[in-house]
């Protein structure tokens, strides 16, 4: 890069102009710098519109933090005497970059402090950058200063609101900003639908999303993305392969991010082929992509398809990360493939060079406790370079409980009581472990103390979609509105199963009560009622598709089997762990979850 020389005889039209020029063929950083002496020659410090530019071209080569710093904070700076527009220029550079949006925060208190008044562009970027590291109440003041200069009815101001609030956890706040808004366009719609599915208020994004059908506002891939997200979280198959047709009839663009949701749908909602036929369809497959169909063949239980994927990926040259090792260890606990759970565990770090995280710890622990081998999963976590989180230890406590190793179980459940006294999962597996041993005072005892202490138990629930409507259900629900024919199908399923050579397993209720009692409570567990109504609701020879937020029960998954095969129903059921698909008797699983 060659500079004219700076004589003064250079008018200040002309001198402007020779910067313009030289910002345009900037491509590094030491250009950039010569360029900034040869301003400083030129006696261009304090010009808004050369400085604009340099701020632009600085962005591109990112090399915000430079400019700012000798521009705004430089020995030559008369940042008061900064227009707006520069301002919003530095704003926004800061607030795209990863790491320094808290400076974008920063220089607007600055514009503000020189009394520099913001407009309709500042407020976006800076809530952008509010949102992307949580500062709330920073986020709060940025609506007060909107409301106070007048620009709470600018449709993208506000809509950038309702994301800072929803990116801030405060989903309440960003429903009333939503509400009040004085027109709505896709991107208002689709913030406060991502919104809701970003926390797991998936039914409240739907909901929102059947709105904006009424309001006849065309959705975009964004709003496409979270609705897909919440289908997910729901298991709402129908909901999500309407989204695809929708998709293909209104000709929306297909980016990678969409293609990555509906993969992601397909495989969480039950329909992994179809998932596994979408990712084969894609030009090129991102490593969110190759993960995502992994995840999935993890989720069904398909362990070996899910490494020989794996496999695939690596020898096509994508490189997996740390996400992909998660997907690939849950494929294999799984499955019961402890051997090459151990295998890609060392692949890791040894082949890849990705140290492992906890997460990976825990998929480990999670292997070894499943497969019934408690002791080497006690001797791996006695052994990690990292410190065990409750999680891990939680994990092994449930194999205690459920390969029989019960004292063990209790003295990991009472450390864990010490190191984390309000978390109510903590005395929910000691109680659990008391009732297994029959040991009622002292679960009485535990359920007690979660009573002093304002705990309660999460109750099991099952969701159902049917004509696009979720239909919930929790155990013992007596107050639905078919409680009635749900009651009666309940009847007519125990007598048929039970005919056919079922067995209640009633070890599964860990309450001291009489056997009749403890077989009546199995039959309200949640997601009986909700096949129950299912058979009531749905054509004869249908498949059953319902979501339970918990672990499925012995009991239930002995009962499914049964009345898959009498009522001659493929039974798809998505519990906390993974998929299970019922049919004739039988399950996928092969009694492994």
């Amino acid at each position: 890069m060659s500079f004219p020389p700076t004589k003064i005889l250079i008018n200040p039209r002309a001198a402007e102009q020779q910067c313009l020029t030289l910002l345009q063929t900037c491509t590094t950083l030491l250009n950039l710098t010569k360029v900034h002496t040869h301003i400083l020659k030129l006696g261009l410090v304090n010009n808004t519109f050369v400085l604009t530019k340099f701020t632009q071209t600085s962005s591109d080569l990112n090399a915000i933090h430079y400019t700012s710093s000798n521009i705004l904070f430089g020995p030559f700076s008369k940042p008061h005497l900064y227009d707006t527009f520069l301002y919003n220029t530095i704003i926004r550079a800061y607030a795209q970059t990863l790491e320094y949006k808290t400076n974008a925060i920063d220089i607007y208190k600055n514009m503000i402090s020189y009394d520099i008044m913001p407009n309709k562009f500042t407020y976006p970027f800076v809530l952008k950058a509010c949102a992307g590291v949580g500062r709330l109440r920073v986020g709060q003041s940025v609506h007060c200063s909107v409301v106070k200069f007048g620009f709470d009815e600018d449709v993208h101001v506000l809509n950038t609101m309702v994301h800072m609030y929803c990116c801030c956890g405060c989903v309440g706040s960003a429903r009333y900003v939503f509400d009040e808004m004085p027109k709505w366009d896709s991107v208002s719609w689709s913030a406060m639908i991502g919104g809701y599915a970003r926390i797991g208020m998936s039914t409240n994004a739907v909901e929102l999303f059947r709105e904006m059908q009424i309001a006849k506002v065309r959705p975009d891939e964004i709003t496409m993305v979270a609705v897909l997200s919440a289908c997910s979280d729901l298991g709402a198959l129908e909901l999500g392969n309407w989204i695809e047709r929708s998709v293909e009839r209104e000709k929306i663009s297909k980016t990678m991010q969409l293609c990555n949701a509906l993969i992601d749908m397909f495989a969480k909602c039950g329909d992994v082929d179809k998932a596994l036929r979408l990712f084969r369809s894609l030009d090129r497959a991102t490593i969110v992509s190759w993960t995502s169909v992994i995840v999935g063949m993890a989720m069904h239980g398909r362990g070996l398809e899910a490494a020989s994927l794996f496999e695939e990926m690596v020898n096509s040259g994508v490189v997996p990360d740390d996400v992909t090792f998660i997907g690939l260890l849950s494929a294999c606990s799984h499955s019961g493939l402890v051997d090459e759970g151990r295998k890609y565990f060392d692949a890791m770090t040894q082949e890849f060079h990705i140290m492992p995280r906890i997460e990976h710890y825990g998929c480990m622990v999670d292997l070894f406790s499943r497969a019934g081998l408690v002791k080497e999963a006690l001797e791996f976590v006695e052994n990690m370079p990292i410190e065990p989180n409750p999680i891990i230890w939680r994990t092994l406590t449930a194999a205690c409980r459920l390969h029989g190793e019960l004292n063990l179980g209790e003295s990991i459940t009472k450390q864990l009581i010490k190191k984390e006294p309000l978390h109510e999962s903590n005395y929910v597996l000691l109680s659990n472990i008391y009732g297994k041993m029959s040991k009622w005072e002292e679960k009485n005892r535990v359920r007690e103390k979660m009573g002093e202490k304002g705990m309660q138990k999460i109750p099991g629930s099952t969701m159902i979609e049917l004509d696009n409507k979720i239909y919930e259900f929790v155990a013992g629900d007596r107050t639905h509105e078919f409680y009635k024919e749900i009651n009666e199908m309940i009847d007519e399923m125990r007598r048929k199963i039970k005919m056919a050579g079922y067995v209640p397993t009633t070890s599964e209720v860990l309450l001291d009560i009489g056997q009749e009692e403890r077989e009546d409570a199995l039959y309200r567990h949640s997601e009986k009622l909700a096949i129950a109504f299912a058979l009531l609701k749905t054509p004869p020879g249908t498949p059953i598709r319902i979501v339970k937020n918990l672990r499925v029960c012995g009991d239930c998954h002995s009962a499914t089997k049964f009345i898959s095969k009498i009522y001659n129903r493929e039974i798809i059921v998505r519990d906390r762990n993974r998929f299970h698909y019922f049919k004739d008797g039988a399950c996928s699983c092969k009694d492994f979850w």
